[in-house]
């Protein structure tokens, strides 16, 4: 499977925005773009071209596709997921996202990024409903609990991933520190997730 290699400070660069990637380093002062705010490359302080209206569309797409670390073929077949589904195509992509398992696990706090919470899924670190799921795409039900493994409660990344997680952070998601478990309670409205990125442009570049 392919898979994204590079620096992914680079991507937040490119964004010009954070999208919290690096986990932890993103909350320091160490994040490249509190002193590099613009595009990666040796043209990037210079790059002043007007962006065409496709070029905004695009820019989106891959931000929300970034932020959530999926690759174009995935991220269609949420897209024309979402556009079966009834109501706002943008809203119902973003709740197909956060209804991801790696998603949820970065949300409740035992991953300081997405792309760390895949490892631990990957690694069999992680329950959904007391059972083991490796697959970091597997969309979870209202209701469904996810809880760290027995044998893997001791692992200190889990632990000081759990220290930046404030209580009823996320109206959709309750965490219970002291038993490494959370629960899934409800597909959150759009208005909820803390997402900064407008998907009616990728509605917008998809129908084109």
């Amino acid at each position: 499977m392919a898979r994204y290699t590079d620096s992914v400070c680079k991507l937040c660069r490119r964004e010009r925005q954070k999208l919290f990637l690096k986990g932890q380093k993103c909350y320091t002062e160490k994040c490249p773009i509190e002193k590099r705010n613009y595009p990666p490359g040796q043209h990037g302080v210079s790059r002043r071209s007007k962006i065409s209206e496709y070029g905004i569309q695009l820019r989106e797409k891959q931000k929300i596709k970034r932020i959530y670390g999926i690759l174009e073929t995935q991220f269609r077949n949420y897209f024309e997921k979402a556009l079966k589904q009834k109501g706002k195509t943008g809203e119902n992509l973003i709740k197909l996202l956060e209804r991801r398992l790696d998603n949820v696990v970065y949300r409740i706090g035992f991953a300081s990024s997405r792309k760390q919470a895949r490892q631990l899924i990957k690694h069999g670190h992680i329950l959904v409903n007391n059972k083991p799921v490796d697959i970091p795409s597997y969309l979870l039900k209202a209701g469904d609990s996810v809880q760290v493994r027995e044998k893997s409660k001791k692992l200190d990344l889990i632990h000081n991933s759990l220290k930046r997680v404030k209580d009823n952070t996320y109206n959709w998601i309750t965490v219970d520190k002291a038993s490494l478990s959370g629960t899934f309670v409800q597909v959150p409205e759009r208005a909820d997730i803390p997402l900064e990125a407008n998907e009616q442009l990728v509605v917008e570049l998809y129908s084109k």
